[in-house]
This record gives structure tokens, sequence and C-alpha cells, in this order.
């Protein structure tokens, strides 16, 4: 089962959730996967946990790097772009998934808020595939991580981070029609509710009545996100390209 053998991956917020499911999923296929990773406030033990996912990579006898980086500066980026390129010698398959959210009302909403979410979530993806594509070959995949957020208001709490994952959708059909002719596919998906520790602090009466809008009547696991990640980057994808592809569970 080595569907990405000698593929590259590079993939951004990889020390926990979504990113580290798809990491370790990527492994198993024969990937070599660059994990990025970004120590803050949200996640204080961000090179630590980095560490274990890479740990765990290599034993399964697969090869894994790890680097530290802020996607919202551009030096940074293309520093990782270019330690990846120069360690492994291409990038085949790009996840963007670093975010961040800040759930106040809007009335505590700062400028800094908007100004943190909207760099990480949007213009982090901007900067990521902008300086991914000159090292991109023909048939590249990229995946930028949206969210149901984007369409759907689950909480006004998170009115600048909804804002950033509708930006997202825009940007992926915008970057679908310049790389088609470069033969490089652009895709979104926009997961629901996921058990990772982005959401391990919601108020219990909230995560019940939004099970029960479900109609699977759970949250989704960040391995179910990755399943179908793996599929738009494998060489099975040979027409999907600009697309916003939902994966809720059956939420309304």
């Amino acid at each position: 089962m080595e569907k990405f053998k000698d593929k590259v991956v590079l993939i951004t917020g990889a020390s926990r959730g979504i990113g580290k499911a798809t990491a370790l999923a990527f492994a198993k296929e024969g990937a070599k996967v660059v994990i990025d990773y970004f120590i803050s406030d949200i996640e204080p033990d961000a090179e630590i946990n980095a560490k274990n996912v890479v740990k765990e990579i290599e034993s399964m006898g697969q090869k894994a790097i790890m680097f530290q980086t802020d996607v919202r500066d551009e030096n940074q980026v293309k520093n990782l772009i270019n330690k990846a390129v120069e360690i492994f010698g291409k990038i085949d398959i790009l996840i963007n998934n670093a975010g961040i959210v800040f759930d106040e009302s809007y009335e505590n909403k700062t400028v800094e808020h908007w100004t943190q979410t909207l760099n990480t979530n949007l213009v982090g993806q901007f900067l990521m595939i902008k300086n991914s594509v000159p090292f991109l070959s023909e048939g590249a995949k990229i995946i930028n991580i949206s969210s149901s957020n984007a369409t759907t208001c689950f909480s006004t709490d998170a009115i600048d981070y909804d804002a950033s994952k509708a930006g997202i959708m825009v940007m992926t059909k915008d970057f679908a029609q310049i790389l088609a002719p470069k033969k490089i596919f652009v895709n979104a998906i926009l997961p629901c509710w996921v058990n990772t520790n982005m959401n391990k602090n919601l108020p219990i009466d909230f995560v019940k009545e939004e099970t029960e809008k479900i109609w699977l009547k759970r949250f989704a696991e960040p391995e179910e996100i990755s399943k179908l990640i793996l599929f738009l980057t494998s060489d099975d994808n040979t027409y999907i390209t600009g697309s916003l592809i939902t994966i809720d569970g059956g939420h309304v």
C-alpha cells in the first residue's frame, strides 16, 4: 500500500489535528513528509508535538522533516519551501492546513484578532501556494483547508474566522484557473465539526445541539478528513480541480 511512494508532501499545521492525521496517512502510503508547525499561545507544545509526528512516521520506515514556520511571514515561507526542496528535491503535494480562531463576541473582537486570523488562515495559504509553484511539477496537487463555517454561521463569535474560510473558497477557484495550464490541481475541503484540539473546549450543551444537527450524530475524526485529502491528491484524481468539497456528516 504505497500509493504515494516517492511523493513529497508539505503540510502546514501538521503537529496535531487534521494536519497530523494527514501526515501519518501519507506516510503510511509511502510519502516523504514535511511537517510544518508553529509555537504559539494556542499550541505552546507545537515543537514537541511535531517531533512526535516525525518519530511516528520514522517508525513506519518513512522519511519526515520538521520546520517551524509562521505562514504569515513570506520570508519564513520561502525558507520552509527552499529547505524542503533542498532536502527532498521537489514538492508534489501541498496541504494548506494551518489555521487559528479567536472566539470573541463582535463587541470584543479587535483589529488584531482580524489581522492575525486573516493573515494566518487566508494570506498564509496564498503565500504557501505562490512560493511553492516554481517547485511544483506537472500533475502536482494542492489542498486548501477551508471550513463549512465559510457558508454557514455556527457561532457569531467566529466572524473573522468565517470570513477567512470564505476567502479560501474563492482563492481556491482563482488558483485552480491560474494553475490549470501547468496541470496543477487545486481544491478546497470544507470540514464541519471535527474532534480536534480547536474544538475540545466547546460548551457541552453546544456540542449536543450541533451533534443533533448532524445526520450521522457525531463529529468527524481527523483521520476521516485525511482520507478525502488522500483521494484528491492521488493519481486517481484526474479531473477534479477548483472544487469546494464539504465533509460534514450531513449537517443541517
